[in-house]
């Protein structure tokens, strides 16, 4: 099923991606060059791990890997953040001009305190966000994300969610789509085409 959704959003963005006007100079990159993206992105805020309110516009001059998960997550989740941190340690000194953007689909479980103890596991720098369930919404639709909840047996429950992840340029737009399963070279040679 995240595959599934995953390949359904990569067909829809590049489908995006050709409705647009003038583009960007193209990106030879691993992911989907997006181009200038129309109808994805935008500012947005919500809550990191310590309760503060926080803006995605404050990591304008960075890189911008943003990616959408949850704490409970099985697979998916942890194996895309510890890409990203292999993906960190590979651009060395470079790494200091990329921010790795986690934001939760699960906003009832993923309080700013479990953020605050899942997100840096895998790499200090990485900031985690959540927020009420309509800001969560809100940004879902911005960004193109399907995620939708899904019953366990037994009681609780799962979250089925669009699986890749999105890297913005230092202006804040959406450039690249890097689908699941991308490994740490390809983010690194990605994100090293974004910092030129």
């Amino acid at each position: 099923m995240k595959r599934a959704l995953a390949a359904a959003l990569a067909v829809l963005m590049l489908a995006l991606g050709a409705c647009s006007g003038p583009e960007p100079a193209a990106l030879a990159v691993k992911g989907s060059d997006l181009g200038a993206a129309p109808g994805i992105g935008g500012d947005f805020t919500l809550l990191d791990a310590s309760g503060r309110p926080r803006t995605l516009s404050s990591f304008r001059g960075k890189v911008v890997a943003l990616f959408f998960g949850y704490t409970h997550c099985p697979d998916v989740c942890p194996t895309t953040m510890l890409e990203y941190a292999r993906a960190m340690k590979a651009l060395g000194n470079a790494a200091d001009k990329v921010q790795v953007v986690f934001v939760s689909v699960d906003p009832e479980r993923d309080t700013p305190a479990v953020l605050a103890s899942y997100v840096p596991h895998f790499d200090p720098r990485f900031v985690g966000l959540t927020g009420g369930a309509g800001d969560i919404a809100r940004v879902l639709r911005q960004y193109k994300i399907v995620a939708q909840r899904v019953p366990a047996q037994g009681g609780g429950y799962s979250m089925d969610h669009s699986a890749g992840s999105y890297l913005l340029d230092r202006e804040g737009k959406v450039r690249v789509y890097e689908p699941y399963a991308s490994e740490a070279s390809a983010l690194a040679h990605d994100i090293r085409q974004l910092l030129r």
